[in-house]
């Protein structure tokens, strides 16, 4: 038996739960389950992320203090996770006396290692709200392409990455101001000493996927700096210890923080049910005496840095073990596009629950993930018709069609043999390649395994017709040995779903009239085996609810102000007043909504070729990579026509990075087909193609 420890990246405690968010708690605890399943010891735990600058104005918008803040939005949280049926072995908070203790334990460790070093930082300083300004606060026009409002670290328009000090014309997004340069001490984590092991670290086998390690070395190539992990008062977080008394309100950054939650949680669970469960913390985290533990970590791929540079160098540093593997994960699209308020797309789970069965939703996400990085995409329709399909059509069909036979005609006894041995045990020999391939986080081929042996169930039905013999005299002893095997079949089927599905999983147990769904329980055949009445177990999804669901998450962006405050433009009063009177003189038929802008996909593309067009003096033929690939990872170019021969010769546009919108429907002309239009600037009759710094890459969109 494996001991295995297992954490989710920890949900911060500012806001609810969404589908996005849902992908990694519902792919780490289908992980969790079928290692459990497999007889291994595996706990879960998690926490919310409960400290920051954010957390505090979040708390101060809504008139209450940072710990009422957080102790509402953990309830939130736990109840979302719950309708998931996401089962943590222990939910927690970063705001916890076990955070505190290990966050400086920690923390002292690497000082008195010498990898803590201290300089002066000037940065952006809010006089109005009295605090220094993360790069998130700030926003100002691009050092380099002048683009307005751009964050304080990268420019979304031209690539470039720069300090918010770099950045002209800045103001605060929380209050407006002109911030100011301010300087103080920081405290840093001297990274760069452990490059060599950092190194090593990534690249052993099986510790991380092969292409975050790759992403890695990028890192490691530019040269590892030292990490920031102080922040100012005013801050809602834990006090640094030991500073000197002219520096007395250091704190501890959030991401230093952050990830000791989960050693924090799995304490707190030692603490209180150690005893009980079998588990004691030095077992699992000690550098001495893990070596029959295993700690995971399921992060989403936004976040590898922080798991796979910072947290093992901070535990190496300090003297603890450090995590099996990291599994990090791509993000959700929602009918092939981000998350979208206006179109319904960006999902609460409290919304989802008040329409949807949770059980839809976790087996759509088993069947799309792998072990890979790659995004995963929930199409509605599809969404839809895989559950229509393999869980009422396939699975519970079996069920179904069998169970009212043996019941009415058999008193609910199985035969006493098994007529079909070799086809049950293909079955049963099947659950080999589906538990291995729950091992290795290929959910979505262990759902593929399990529906082709529920196709051979229904095949098997459906060639044999119970219904049928049932009509014909002498034919009920056929009857009930067609419908064992069914069942049998059937009951295989639920082992191996239960980890996806345990609500119906269980439902189906106490049909079945078993004990357990472990996998080793497979093997035991259903033969002279009494079964209790069937009800059903999932019904079918509800297109009305699907719409209304979607309906209940639209935001009707109509009912926003026209203006934004002063906290979101950094404009002054007067300045607001003179656009608000500019606004009311606009031809409102002229306005778009944000929900229109965001129906246009803006890519960076790449000119491979430009030609004229035989027979059209206005066209020129482009030749774009805009990112695509084909399954073979082969360039997809694209091919456009535009009207711009006037003002252009072909050869001055090859090799030059254009916009294109890439989501028009094709446009079939006289010439082929244009798929996607180039974007130009015109004024006075003069006509500028729109082209961007080479370094941008082929795929990048415009946001």
């Amino acid at each position: 038996m494996r001991k295995i420890l297992v954490t989710s990246a920890l949900p911060y405690a500012n806001g609810p739960i969404h589908l996005g968010h849902l992908v990694e708690y519902i792919q780490t605890d289908i992980w969790v389950r079928a290692m459990k399943s497999l007889g291994h010891q595996a706990t879960y735990v998690c926490a919310d992320d409960a400290h920051g600058t954010a957390i505090m104005l979040k708390a101060e918008a809504n008139g209450v203090t940072p710990e009422e803040q957080i102790a509402d939005v953990k309830a939130s949280h736990e109840k979302d996770f719950a309708g998931f049926l996401v089962d943590f072995d222990n939910y927690y908070s970063t705001h916890s006396p076990e955070n505190e203790y290990y966050s400086q334990l920690i923390y002292n460790r690497l000082y008195e290692n010498g990898h803590i070093s201290h300089k002066a930082v000037e940065q952006l300083y809010d006089p109005e709200k009295g605090l220094f300004l993360a790069d998130r606060f700030v926003k100002g026009e691009c050092p380099k392409c002048g683009a307005k409002d751009q964050y304080g670290d990268n420019c979304e328009v031209c690539g470039t990455t720069y300090n918010a000090t770099e950045l002209k014309n800045p103001y605060s997004t929380l209050s407006g101001a002109t911030p100011v340069l301010k300087s103080s001490i920081h405290y840093f984590f001297n990274l760069p000493n452990f490059s060599e092991f950092l190194q090593n670290w990534t690249r052993k086998e099986g510790r991380l996927q092969t292409s975050i390690a790759n992403k890695l070395q990028e890192w490691f190539d530019a040269g590892l700096a030292n990490w920031d992990i102080s922040r100012d008062a005013p801050y809602f977080g834990f006090k640094i210890p030991n500073t000197p008394a002219s520096e007395p309100d250091k704190y501890f950054y959030v991401w230093l923080d952050a990830p000791v939650g989960y050693m924090a949680s799995f304490k707190n669970l030692c603490d209180q049910q150690g005893a009980n469960l079998g588990l004691n913390f030095d077992d699992y985290w000690s550098k001495e005496n893990h070596n029959n533990t295993e700690v995971y970590h399921f992060i989403g791929k936004d976040i590898v840095y922080f798991h796979a540079l910072f947290w093992p160098a901070m535990l190496e540093g300090a003297g603890f073990r450090t995590p099996t593997a990291i599994n990090a994960h791509g993000f959700l699209t929602v009918n092939g596009e981000k998350m979208s308020k206006s179109r319904g797309t960006f999902i609460k789970a409290d919304t989802y629950l008040q329409n949807l069965d949770p059980e839809y939703l976790r087996y759509y996400f088993a069947s799309k993930l792998s072990a890979s990085v790659e995004d995963i995409n929930l199409d509605l329709e599809d969404f839809m018709q895989k559950v229509n399909s393999d869980l009422v059509g396939k699975v519970v069909n079996i069920a179904s069609r069998c169970a009212g036979f043996i019941h009415k005609n058999h008193g609910s006894k199985l035969a006493l043999t098994i007529s079909e041995p070799a086809l049950v045990q293909q079955i049963i020999d099947a659950g080999e390649d589906i538990a291995a391939a729950y091992e290795a986080r290929e959910f979505s081929k262990a759902m593929r395994l399990i529906m082709a042996c529920a196709d051979k169930a229904n095949e098997y039905i459906d060639d044999k017709k119970p219904w049928a013999l049932n009509k014909v005299e002498g034919q009920q002893a056929e009857v009930q040995a067609v419908c064992t095997v069914a069942l049998n079949i059937f009951r295989q089927l639920v082992v191996y779903l239960a980890p996806v599905l345990p609500l119906m999983c269980e439902k189906a147990r106490i049909f079945l009239n078993v004990d357990s769904l472990d996998f080793d329980s497979r093997h035991a055949l259903l033969v002279g085996h009494t079964i209790n009445a069937f009800t059903p177990l999932m019904q079918r999804v509800d297109k009305d609810k699907v719409a209304a669901m979607v309906d209940a998450s639209k935001e009707d962006l109509n009912k926003q102000p026209a203006i934004a405050n002063q906290a979101a433009t950094g404009q002054s009063g007067a300045s607001k007043a003179k656009a608000a009177a500019s606004e009311q003189s606009t031809d409102a038929n002229a306005l778009i909504g944000i929900d229109d802008f965001a129906k246009v996909t803006m890519t960076v593309a790449k000119v491979l070729a430009c030609n004229n067009v035989e027979g059209a003096d206005k066209l020129l033929q482009f030749t774009l990579d805009v990112g695509e690939t084909d399954a073979q990872g082969n360039v997809k170019t694209r091919n456009v026509f535009s009207g711009i021969a006037k003002f252009y010769n072909p050869e001055q546009l090859v090799g030059k990075t254009v916009v294109c919108v890439t989501n028009l429907a094709p446009r079939k002309m006289k010439f082929g087909i244009s798929e996607g239009m180039i974007l130009s600037a015109e004024k006075a009759g003069q006509l500028t193609v729109v082209t961007l710094d080479d370094h941008i890459p082929a795929g990048a969109t415009l946001a």
